[in-house]
């Protein structure tokens, strides 16, 4: 039964971030077109971001979304997996690092009610958000060519 849980729960959340929130969010937005394709990012330095990113997308089997690779970024530098229990982490992080927005709200609120198995995850996480360097100011797209190493390390500087 529990698997079914799962499943059902994994289904919703990316319904809910995938198929509405978005493609309403980038008409609401208007992000920032990432500037680099897959064969760019390829060409960046070894243990650069860019390459890092690159990589993180093909061991994941993920595509490179224009308006949605800052998140696979922010996955890459706060080491939360791409999985139910690592997005809401990642959302969990961002909400106590000071980034109060729709998505991050609604991710949270979801992850609270549907995923009682790993509260204390979430809250190490909110904790954790809340400990670092605030990221809001971040260059995303300019930061690609610096170590990944490096950019863990200015996040918070405490951490091993």
């Amino acid at each position: 039964m529990y698997k079914i849980i799962k499943k059902i729960r994994s289904g919703v959340l990316v319904y809910l971030t995938h198929r509405m929130a978005l493609p309403i969010l980038r008409l609401v937005r208007r992000p920032e077109l990432f500037p680099y394709t897959v064969a760019e990012l390829q060409q960046f330095p070894p243990d650069s971001l860019g390459k890092d990113l690159v990589n993180f997308l093909q061991q994941k089997d993920l595509q490179l979304l224009p308006y949605y690779a800052r998140h696979d970024i922010k996955h890459i530098l706060l080491q939360y997996d791409t999985t139910d229990e690592g997005e809401v982490c990642l959302q969990c992080f961002m909400l106590g690092n000071g980034h109060l927005s729709f998505p991050v709200l609604a991710t949270v609120f979801y992850g609270f009610c549907t995923m009682p198995e790993y509260l204390k995850k979430f809250v190490t996480a909110f904790r954790r958000g809340r400990s670092c360097v605030p990221i809001s100011g971040w260059n995303w797209f300019a930061i690609l060519y610096e170590p990944t190493s490096l950019l863990i390390q200015k996040l918070h500087p405490c951490e091993k």
